[in-house]
């Protein structure tokens, strides 16, 4: 089969040229242990690139807009110096069509990031954009306080993919709009402060979801109080292995040693997404949920990444866990890229949220719900659900077979099209592979995949493609992976 023009450029190259050139954003050296060489070095087996990307029928129309210097350059003068990008030279995005991005140049990319798991149907899905162009033409805004369809459709048909009596919904415009009203609504239901919250979790950047977000890189110094940080249940770094009993146990100790004996939530992704893609300990999240309602809390489950069908064997991520919890906060997949997130809870709990008025300007926008609507309909016309799960399965035990070639993987995790591939420079010590992921990122760039970055350590590959992504797609991702660690 003929290589790309990409793969050919690189086995022209030598395997110096691969490393990366001194760059501000980017560490200057690639460390290489003995343990993060290949198992086989005695007979290394040529790794050839891979072939061209699966064939689409879709050709973006010329580009004729401004180039991605240009667009740097005004980045740099008008938008704040927090925005961060990634690679060295980073791709100017221009078209996108299901599981796919196009560059400036026309060149098509593997999106295996899907906008950070938010792209759920694929970019640009054509029902979803009817729905979204038939409404705009209709109505874009007016408030809630009018009565309009829209918002009362998706609302009926949120609440139909929920369990219980979870029914009522409070829409916002991001997941950290909806963890922050789930926290105020717990506390106001609760007559509580306490909140508990997980290790390496990250629930959002306002003043309640950056208390219970713990990483420090994602935190500011200003006053967060009256959260507690529960002893993370990860199978992989955790203090206990995969013993989900042993961990729950530092719950209870919370409420007993850090607070009056009550809370007003636990809040928890059923997989951690910005935290490397952990999954939590099997029995930790029933033993948890038990020990906080006892104390009179209520359950938040953040299902901002790991809902709407992503982890293939359910619909939301915290089922795989058995529970049903009180709270659920969505966003991300939700629109398809539209903004809109929701609070969804029960009847009772919701009408905490009337002690006072509460109201948000957007939320629940016309042309937003009508997307959240197209999506859920999208999802089920298409059984994204039943493929998140074929071609996840089959995506993880390709990248397990990579683990098994290559001592730089330390971890392969996560359920469905939410994926992680943690590097290790030292499988014992589990020593993060830094400069390494960033690396594999830019040569993988290189080959036309896109791929994200995630952990405290920033040293996890996070696959997160859209819900249509293809076996076929699956197997360039990995042939890609394999041909860029093979000349580490």
């Amino acid at each position: 089969m003929p290589v790309s023009a990409a793969a050919r450029l690189l086995l022209r190259r030598s395997p110096p040229s691969l490393l990366p050139p001194r760059h501000s954003f980017f560490r200057r050296s690639i460390s290489q242990p003995a343990t993060a060489k290949k198992k086989d070095a005695a007979a290394p087996v040529a790794v050839v690139p891979p072939s061209e990307l699966p064939p689409f029928d879709y050709v973006p129309p010329p580009y004729t807009g401004p180039s991605g210097d240009e667009i740097l350059a005004k980045r740099r003068e008008y938008l704040s110096p927090s925005i961060m990008h990634l690679y060295k030279t980073p791709v100017n995005v221009v078209d996108g069509k299901m599981q796919y991005l196009f560059d400036d140049k026309g060149r098509r990319y593997l999106d295996a990031f899907g906008g950070i798991a938010t792209v759920c149907c694929g970019h640009c899905h054509p029902d979803v954009v009817a729905a979204i162009v038939e409404q705009t033409k209709k109505l874009q805004h007016s408030t809630v306080l009018y009565l309009n369809h829209s918002i009362a459709d998706f609302a009926e048909a949120l609440a139909s993919k929920l369990p219980g009596n979870l029914k009522v919904a409070f829409f916002t415009n991001s997941g950290t709009e909806a963890n922050e009203l789930a926290i105020l609504i717990a506390k106001m239901y609760t007559g509580c402060q306490d909140v508990i919250s997980l290790r390496n979790a990250y629930h959002g950047n306002a003043a309640g979801t950056m208390g219970s977000t713990a990483q420090s890189i994602w935190k500011f110094s200003v006053v967060q109080s009256g959260v507690h940080h529960a002893i993370n249940p990860d199978p992989y770094r955790g203090i206990f292995g995969s013993d989900g009993e042993k961990y729950a146990r530092d719950v209870q100790d919370i409420i007993n040693f850090g607070t009056s004996g009550h809370v007003a939530a636990f809040v928890a992704e059923a997989i951690q997404g910005v935290g490397g893609i952990v999954e939590m300990a099997p029995g930790y999240l029933p033993l948890a949920y038990d020990m906080v309602r006892k104390a009179g809390g209520l359950c938040i489950a953040d299902e901002v990444q790991a809902g709407f069908a992503r982890t293939g064997t359910h619909f939301w991520g915290f089922e795989t866990h058995g529970v049903v919890p009180d709270i659920v906060t969505v966003a991300k997949g939700i629109g398809n890229g539209i903004p809109l997130g929701a609070v969804v809870t029960t009847p009772e709990i919701a009408k905490a949220l009337t002690k006072r008025n509460y109201f948000n300007t957007f939320g629940g926008n016309p042309v937003c719900t009508a997307a959240g609507l197209a999506v859920l309909r999208v999802i089920e016309k298409e059984k994204l659900q039943e493929n998140a799960f074929e071609v996840g399965t089959h995506l993880k035990e390709r990248l397990n077979s990579l683990k098994d070639k290559y001592e730089l993987i330390g971890d392969v995790r996560g359920k469905g099209l939410m994926l992680g591939v943690e590097f290790v420079t030292d499988r014992q010590l589990k020593t993060p592979a830094k400069d390494e992921t960033l690396h594999l990122l830019e040569q993988l760039k290189e080959l036309g995949v896109l791929v994200g970055k995630g952990g405290y350590y920033g040293n996890v590959f996070r696959i997160t493609p859209a819900l249509c992504f293809t076996k076929e797609d699956a197997d360039f991702l990995v042939d890609a992976m394999d041909y860029t660690l093979s000349r580490i």
